[in-house]
């Protein structure tokens, strides 16, 4: 019986271990112009970079993340573009928001951010005839680690509040880091 006392005295409880809070990466993805916008700019593709810090321990189901993205994109079929055959586009947001992981397993979330989004072009946009714009961005996402990868898939509707407005659909796949 004193043996089991002195086991139970000295035994710690198991820590949980921390996820890699960072990670940096690629993107890529496809976008589209909505309602009145989808015929302004079209249709067509992203490809940038990515950075987060999202600090987790595994025993938790609830966490919270920050993100900037910067990508550069091409559309086509839309009236916008005048002087070439393709409208071509820098995007870069910042975003902030949390994760959930509702699984047992701790390498799957599920991810709701929100943020600013800077849109500039290289052809004036109507009806306002302006090439830079900024807007507010929502994400819906699942993220998946696998070893020192993290894989992202997100749902982004952009510019929100502002002209004009977009719908895409984004994979990456980034390098955790400390």
């Amino acid at each position: 019986m004193r043996c089991l006392l002195v086991i139970a005295l000295l035994a710690t409880a198991a820590a949980a271990d921390p996820l890699s809070p960072g990670s940096i990466g690629l993107l890529v993805g496809g976008d589209s112009g909505t309602g009145a916008d989808a015929k302004v700019i079209g249709y067509g593709y992203n490809v940038g970079l990515m950075a987060a810090w999202q600090p987790m321990n595994t025993d938790h189901h609830l966490g919270w993340a920050v993100r900037w993205a910067t990508m550069f994109g091409g559309f086509y079929n839309g009236s916008a573009a005048q002087i070439e055959s393709t409208l071509r586009t820098v995007h870069m947001d910042f975003t902030a928001g949390v994760r959930y992981r509702p699984w047992a397993d701790p390498s799957r979330y599920l991810t709701l951010r929100g943020g600013v989004e800077m849109l500039r072009t290289n052809e004036p946009l109507p009806p306002q005839m302006h090439r830079s714009f900024v807007g507010g961005i929502g994400e819906l996402g699942f993220e998946q680690y696998a070893g020192p990868v993290l894989f992202d898939v997100d749902l982004r509707y952009g510019l929100v509040g502002s002209e004009p407005s977009n719908l895409g659909l984004f994979i990456g796949v980034s390098l955790k880091g400390p």
